[in-house]
């Protein structure tokens, strides 16, 4: 059975809430694990440094602003390796494109949680803007409706705009939706709360947990397919 003959009633893997859920989780963990570990910095989003650095240009401290730098690049990138891993010619060769994203994750931060606990902040919170690009850019989609696994102010407005539908128009599948994204925003906000509990007590080896969370995602994608062949959404 291929990607396109999978019933409709059938969520693919990759657009299924438990899968949401425990990205959010990484992403929420992410976040705690990079502000416990690195100074309060938040390595997921960029909209921070963005702002952090215009701060330091509107002061005139260049050399901080430029600090900066590194993250966005390297989300930018990581915009790059999913899209790029995403196209037809390259999913021809990586028959599991998405799978393929998860073990780049799996892999890059696995990495981090061998360095030391003193190396410099960057070779820790660029690594992970990359992968935050990566896992952002490839898992867009949540049963029916976009969302995002790293930040939780758009899923917590898509919360909102379906409880009102459902209170206000007594929308069955608005309120649906509402279940989803407040199980993707609690799942964020309890993989918070184990990352920051977890990085005041194992440091820089906290993160190896999250490439623990990034295996059960992957296991997701092997249990499905013996329940329904080829239930992974070809992105």
């Amino acid at each position: 059975m291929t990607d396109s003959e999978v019933p409709k009633a059938t969520v693919v893997t990759s657009e299924s809430v438990r899968l949401g859920v425990l990205l959010a989780a990484v992403g929420g963990f992410l976040d705690a694990y990079t502000f416990v570990t690195r100074d309060g910095v938040f390595a997921n989003a960029q909209t921070a440094n963005v702002i952090l650095s215009g701060i330091d240009m509107a002061s005139g401290q260049w050399r901080s602003a430029l600090g900066y730098l590194p993250p966005l690049v390297a989300f930018v990138l990581g915009v790059f390796t999913a899209e790029f891993i995403s196209r037809p010619v390259v999913a021809r060769i990586v028959r599991r494109p998405v799978r393929a994203v998860l073990i780049i994750e799996i892999l890059v931060i696995a990495i981090i949680g061998f360095l030391p606990d003193a190396v410099p902040n960057a070779f820790v919170t660029v690594p992970i803007s990359f992968v935050a690009a990566v896992q952002v850019t490839t898992f867009r989609v949540l049963v029916d409706s976009a969302y995002n696994t790293t930040m939780t102010t758009g899923n917590l407005r898509s919360l909102s705009q379906a409880l009102f539908h459902r209170i206000a128009n007594g929308d069955k599948a608005a309120g649906t939706r509402s279940v989803n994204f407040g199980s993707v925003i609690l799942g964020f906000v309890a993989g918070a709360i184990l990352g920051a509990g977890l990085s005041e007590v194992l440091e820089n080896r906290a993160v190896w947990v999250a490439a623990g969370m990034l295996l059960v995602a992957l296991l997701l994608f092997v249990i499905d397919e013996w329940r329904v062949p080829r239930v992974e959404h070809p992105r």
